[in-house]
């Protein structure tokens, strides 16, 4: 879209067999984005969103904090559900008063005593203020040697935390897509019909960049109406919508406030619309069409579906697309959800259409 820039033309198909927080974090570390499907239930979509935007951050915004008063059993708890060991300690107000890691409890075997006793304090913390300077802090820390450093405000209340290891993904993946606050960027699916606010709200709570409003039938009444109210409702966030196969109907996207138009119907490896309904766009021309019907409105095509081999997407961008959407390339890689299945000793995962009976 216009505000958003990919480093590399490729967003992950929104399937439940493709794209789940663990994709979407690996395309958009190498600088496309991912989309999560919609098979779910409305928390599960919105805590994937945030699962992907808090993997690699500068600075955590939110982190999970603990009490004085929490015992030390309870900081094993959450270290061995979330996979994490550091914590800031701060009071009901949200004022800092110590950080608890791994370090200060690994030999203690009393775990019913409060953080408070073992915490490093409020004076030797390595604080930052909000907006400092990369270099400014890593040399803080470096001088500390420390790998934490929490950022407060005036007041001394806690607004976030750095680590080291962030500043280390974010050199080993240069090109990763990031948003203005360093998080990696992800979209997320809704459908057209009635019920779908709601999990518009959650996904937009979560932080999602791109909203995809996805349909097998994208120039219909109910899309336009989704996409019409969504962006009545949200003037700034990025709508993605189709998919389209014609001129017109990348025209009626672009009027009802799409930032980018989805082209392809019928093009993919499993879709059968073409077939079943005997009538269908070939996806070169499709794209073609649509690119020129959006001429000079900025408004990108992305070209959905058929992408088989690298050659393929080399067509897309040659036919006018700005990007592509890739499934099955992307279905049987170790990141896509779902079971790895062994079939005459050659690994398999399972890859199905949205529009089947098991989706």
């Amino acid at each position: 879209t216009k505000t958003i820039r990919l480093n590399i033309p490729m967003l992950s198909a929104a399937m439940d067999t493709v794209t789940e927080a663990r994709l979407a974090i690996a395309l958009a570390q190498e600088g496309g984005i991912g989309f999560i499907h919609k098979n779910m239930s409305i928390e599960r979509q919105a805590e994937e969103v945030r699962r992907v935007k808090k993997h690699e951050s500068g600075v955590v915004t939110d982190p999970q904090t603990v009490l004085p008063t929490t015992t030390l059993r309870e900081v094993k708890e959450l270290t061995e559900r979330n996979g994490f060991a550091g914590y800031p300690v701060v009071t009901e107000e949200n004022e800092l008063v110590g950080i608890i890691t791994g370090r200060d409890v690994r030999f203690v075997t009393d775990l019913n005593q409060p953080v408070s006793v073992y915490m490093t304090p409020k004076e030797r913390l390595v604080t930052v203020r909000e907006g400092e300077a990369r270099e400014v802090v890593l040399a803080k820390m470096h001088e500390k040697r420390v790998e934490k450093a929490l950022v407060v405000d005036d007041e001394f209340h806690l607004i976030g935390m750095i680590t080291v290891k962030d500043f280390q993904k974010a050199e080993r993946k240069p090109n990763a897509c990031k948003d203005e606050q360093g998080r990696l960027r992800v979209g997320a699916a809704v459908g057209a019909g009635a019920g779908n606010e709601e999990r518009v709200d959650a996904l937009v709570a979560a932080g999602v960049d791109v909203l995809l409003i996805d349909s097998s039938h994208g120039h219909s009444e109910g899309v336009l109406q989704r996409i019409r109210e969504t962006r009545a409702k949200y003037p700034d966030l990025q709508i993605i919508g189709g998919n389209v196969a014609t001129a017109a109907g990348a025209r009626a996207l672009a009027e009802a406030g799409c930032s980018a138009v989805k082209v392809g119907i019928g093009p993919g490896s499993i879709c059968t619309t073409r077939i079943v309904t005997g009538v269908g766009v070939p996806q070169i021309t499709a794209v073609a069409d649509a690119v020129e019907a959006l001429e000079g409105t900025g408004i990108p095509v992305i070209a959905d579906g058929g992408i088989r081999f690298s050659g393929d997407i080399a067509k897309a961008i040659a036919a006018g697309a700005s990007a592509v959407m890739v499934g099955s390339m992307l279905a049987g890689t170790e990141e896509s959800p779902g079971e790895i299945e062994l079939y005459q000793g050659r690994s398999y995962k399972s890859y199905r259409g949205m529009g089947s009976l098991g989706a």
